[in-house]
């Protein structure tokens, strides 16, 4: 094969290339900008984005580990004691430890899949970063008083409502599962939960129809007058 000679290659490399690269750049010269000065801009985040802010609701955690378990990753760790609440249905859990490394984790999401009774929550936020390796971990108390505002992935239940998790309210436990949060009230890992219950969440007394009470006394009224004659 015969390589072009040396003019022919100068030509190439600073005229015809240099040309189609001036060509790129003033193509997208005219373009809008799609970067944002962060942190004083912010870009729109989808509900459904997977997160470093763990959101964790103790009272519907049973403390079955099966988010540790398929963790591809091996980052949660849990630890449980019996809670001596139940000894003969073969007792319960205590939790002891609940900790997530996040310096490790991909955010994959599946602990929030194997979770049977929606207690784990992947996050809404990305700025975790420390400058220490053991500060990476969020340990139980720090998922005990973190604001609740999980992030609808893999939770239809929230996406049906249109809940967004960076500008929404914090949810309550009561208000997060694909069930009645009465199927959980007063029970987690068979200790008893004493928190109180959010009044819109409370049930109505129904109605009581006052004119049906007074309806009924009237007609037995003259049926008593005619007994008495």
């Amino acid at each position: 094969m015969e390589l072009p000679s040396l003019p022919g290659r100068l030509i190439n490399m600073y005229g015809i290339n240099m040309a189609k690269g001036l060509m790129v750049t003033l193509k997208n010269f005219t373009k809008k900008p799609f970067t944002v000065q962060y942190p004083e801009e912010r870009v729109k985040q989808h509900p459904r984005f997977r997160g470093e802010e763990f959101v964790w609701y103790e009272e519907r955690c049973t403390g079955c580990a099966s988010c540790a378990k398929y963790c591809p990753l091996g980052i949660i760790k849990i630890v449980t004691t019996p809670s001596e609440t139940a000894p003969a249905q073969g007792d319960k859990y205590r939790l002891e430890l609940f900790d997530i490394s996040i310096n490790r984790c991909m955010f994959c999401g599946l602990c929030v899949e194997a979770c049977p009774y929606d207690a784990l929550y992947m996050g809404s936020g990305f700025e975790q970063g420390q400058y220490s390796r053991k500060e990476m971990v969020i340990d139980i108390d720090h998922l005990r008083q973190a604001d609740k505002h999980p992030s609808t992935f893999f939770r239809p239940q929230l996406e049906e409502t249109g809940y967004d998790p960076r500008g929404g309210r914090p949810l309550d436990w009561q208000e997060v599962g694909r069930e009645g949060w009465r199927w959980h009230q007063g029970e987690k890992s068979g200790m008893r939960i004493n928190r109180p219950v959010p009044s819109d969440l409370l049930p109505e007394e129904p109605p009581v129809d006052s004119s049906f009470v007074e309806d009924s006394s009237a007609a037995t009224a003259p049926a008593t007058e005619g007994d008495a004659g």
